[in-house]
């Protein structure tokens, strides 16, 4: 298949979308499909087999690392010039929706279907823009309503799109490399380098994830700092707008903490080994794909009743999750760090959890999980057929209506018009009465 993406967000920034989408397109690059990519510039002109067409952006002044990505003129020549079979919108906004408008105008006939991955709507109330929740509802069910077919990555996830009335929503489930992230890669040596001591005895907390407080990771900091820092240690990867304040805060108050940045590959799996906890307060994803990468590296879970990690984990088996329903944001801090507590005493029900979690998260393959989307862009395509046949028929009904309605026998169906009209020329010279003879 010829496949066509547009997409709001691409490398090099890493994040979940990111890094689905450079999955996705191994996946199709082994599968021998030809792709074409539309999206922020990206400083390369190929990846996996497939070609990208990169534009500029204007910053999003709320959170400068989001752009609002420019529809190019260039980008409408290549699109067409590509001849997709099928158009995937990924996270359909800005960008998405222009390319929305030059299907409608140039690409009538080819099947257009979205993935949405960003709650943007419950975003909105992060940055302090509640008031513009229900407008960005409406803009995400009229960009996602103008496609096939809607797919999301977790059951909860696709619960809350259809109760906004989004239509059509299919799963695009994750996956997990358990090669990569293993317990097999715990590293005693890193451990020390984190809380400088060798064979250390705390235990190891451990967030991955962008340091912003959308992300609520105010509610572990908040937690930690009611901890005994003798027997726990925290460790943040990542960075964000966040990053600043929290550890300016923690170095004033001399709360032990390490701030590692973005990893990546092997250096991001040895941290996922090498900690004891994974520690996850987000309540704004759509799935979690660090939740199930830390699940395969052997570590409960403590996180939130919320979409995508509620999908994930099981509660007392293979981690903790807190409802955080009608609790203030101090009692929120409370019970979380009970939970933390809990974990960090009970070292068998830990043991037990981790086992648990391994076995889970076995069950997600990348593989399995790609082939969900190529199967919906198969059954795209061949709805898109079918509905082509079905109007061809309609069409050849209709023209077959028009020609018996001349009082001709039929048997003149599929010949052009000028042939009709040269037929009806004779019939008209058969049917002149004869002249009686003298």
């Amino acid at each position: 298949m010829h496949i066509a993406i547009v997409t709001e967000n691409f490398l090099p920034k890493v994040d979940g979308v990111t890094r689905t989408l450079a999955r996705l397109l191994e996946h199709l690059q082994a599968g021998g499909h030809r792709v074409a990519v539309f999206g922020p510039e990206s400083g390369m002109e190929t990846y996996a087999g497939a070609e990208l067409y990169g534009t500029a952006g204007i910053p999003f002044l709320p959170y400068p690392e989001l752009k609002l990505n420019l529809w190019r003129p260039e980008f409408t020549r290549k699109l067409v010039e590509f001849e997709p079979h099928v158009i995937h919108l990924v996270d359909p906004v800005w960008l998405g929706a222009a390319a929305l408008a030059i299907c409608h105008t140039k690409l009538q006939d080819i099947p257009v279907v979205s993935s949405y991955h960003t709650n943007l709507a419950t975003y909105c109330g992060h940055f302090g823009l509640g008031i513009f929740t229900p407008l960005m509802w409406r803009w995400n069910l009229f960009c996602h309503s103008r496609c096939r077919y809607t797919v999301c990555p977790s059951p909860s996830t696709r619960d809350m799109l259809e109760y906004h009335e989004f239509q059509n929503v299919r799963l695009w489930p994750r996956g997990v490399d358990t090669t990569l992230f293993s317990p097999r890669h715990r590293s005693c040596s890193l451990r020390a380098e984190w809380t400088g001591q060798p064979d250390t005895p705390k235990t190891i907390l451990l967030y991955v994830g962008r340091l912003s407080y959308e992300k609520n990771i105010g509610l572990v900091v908040d937690a930690y700092k009611q901890l005994d820092h003798a027997r726990c240690h925290l460790v943040l990867v990542g960075h964000g707008p966040a990053h600043n304040d929290i550890k300016a805060e923690c170095e004033r108050l001399e709360i032990p903490v390490t701030f590692t940045g973005y990893l990546q590959g092997t250096e991001l799996a040895t941290a996922f080994s090498s900690a004891d906890l994974f520690v996850f307060p987000s309540t704004t994803e759509t799935f979690g794909q660090v939740v199930l990468e830390a699940m395969s590296s052997g570590l409960p879970v403590v996180g939130l009743v919320a979409e995508g990690v509620r999908d994930l984990v099981d509660h007392r088996k293979t981690g903790l999750l807190l409802d955080t329903t009608g609790l203030t944001v101090k009692e929120q801090a409370k019970h979380y760090k009970a939970n933390i507590i809990t974990l960090i005493n009970d070292i068998p029900l830990r043991t037990v959890m981790s086992n648990n979690a391994i076995k889970s998260a076995s069950r997600y393959s990348w593989w399995e999980a790609m082939e969900c989307m190529v199967q919906v862009y198969r059954d795209a395509t061949e709805e898109a057929r079918l509905k082509h046949t079905m109007l061809d028929i309609d069409n050849q009904q209709i023209n077959k209506h028009s020609v018996d309605e001349r009082g001709d026998s039929g048997v003149e169906e599929g010949f052009s018009e000028e042939e009709l009209d040269d037929l009806d020329r004779a019939e008209a010279g058969k049917s002149k009465p004869i002249e009686p003879l003298l």
